[in-house]
């Protein structure tokens, strides 16, 4: 069986900036909260509140994912509908929730260390690039493996900070949930076989201090072609051609739009796609993924952003791509 992977991601390109200001406040006592992260997800576009509990940040039409309030020790806000507005009053409430100490020295049958070394692979990838990052707090990490069903599940106290050192970012990634399952696991031997992972949480990227040199630069690109953030903009604009794609079904190559049915949404920026059957994507003629979709249509707009995440399913090259492989939103804008 084919490891798989559901992809969490959304995709954008270019326009107009905007100004969105706010201030955060605690809940309870409605005294300001400085140095409060407030940034948009899965983008290298964010800031930090002042003293004053006041923040300022720049957005374009290009950024279409949601803005994220995080204060460690409070619950985190997510605001989609920010465009309607231009002033935000956020009140953090202190978070209730707090992860079960009970599972952090939980006898199930791994050492925390064989768990870290699970949690990695699966997390950040085994790619170049992924070899390259370092997890920095990995004692916030809360790990629990099911030996009955084979699963690892992990939580974490705080967001976890990796840096990627091949692709010269800093990511923060606040895991909501995050689950691999192994259709084979001996204990004994250390021998696991994914069957699948899912992972989602919000995600925001900082350029480190050699992010503007050349061999940077070239390293992101290798990343970013063959990449489902490179599909999806390519299949919106009908240039799976022209961006190095073959589609094939059954080992034979095919018209790439007679599977692919894309029709303009009415009213609205987005397009429609519909895909007939399960096909493969040859990218560079040495690249192979897989795409099924588990939902009648989904949305993809002009920035590549695309809707009914969880419906759609990569595996083969695509679906092996991980946090290590990741690059930001705005990245090519």
């Amino acid at each position: 069986m084919i490891n798989k992977l559901w992809i969490f991601l959304l995709f954008p390109v270019c326009c107009l900036s905007q100004t969105l200001t706010g201030t955060v406040v605690d809940d309870s006592t409605k005294q300001p909260l400085e140095t409060v992260s407030v940034y948009f997800d899965n983008t290298t576009v964010g800031t930090t509140t002042n003293e004053k509990g006041e923040f300022a940040i720049n957005y374009t039409d290009a950024i279409q994912s949601s803005l994220v309030i995080s204060y460690l020790g409070y619950e985190k806000v997510i605001i989609n509908d920010y465009r309607s507005q231009t002033v935000l009053n956020i009140a953090l409430k202190p978070s209730s929730v707090a992860l079960d100490e009970v599972y952090i020295n939980y006898d199930d049958g791994l050492t925390r260390r064989q768990k870290l070394r699970l949690f990695r692979k699966e997390f950040l990838g085994t790619s170049i690039f992924a070899k390259t990052c370092k997890i920095l707090n990995e004692d916030d990490l809360v790990l629990r493996y099911d030996k009955k069903n084979r699963v690892l599940y992990v939580n974490a106290n705080a967001p976890i900070i990796i840096r990627n050192r091949a692709l010269q970012y800093e990511i923060a990634f606040d895991i909501i949930d995050f689950e691999a399952s192994y259709r084979y696991a001996n204990i004994e031997t250390q021998n696991f076989a994914l069957d699948k992972v899912a992972y989602t949480g919000t995600t925001y990227y900082k350029d480190l201090e050699k992010a503007n040199k050349k061999s940077t630069k070239r390293k992101r690109e290798e990343a970013y072609k063959g990449s489902v953030q490179h599909f999806m903009r390519a299949l919106y604009n009908k240039k799976l051609k022209e961006e190095g794609y073959e589609i094939y079904f059954n080992s034979f190559k095919v018209d790439e739009y007679d599977y692919f049915n894309i029709e303009p949404k009415e009213d609205s920026d987005f397009k429609e796609v519909t895909l007939r059957r399960k096909v493969s994507i040859l990218y560079d003629k040495q690249y192979q993924s897989d795409i099924d979709v588990f939902v009648d249509s989904f949305l993809v707009d002009v920035y590549g952003n695309y809707s009914a995440i969880k419906g759609i399913y990569f595996t083969g090259a695509m679906g092996s791509q991980r946090i290590g492989d990741t690059l930001p939103l705005d990245y090519g804008l």
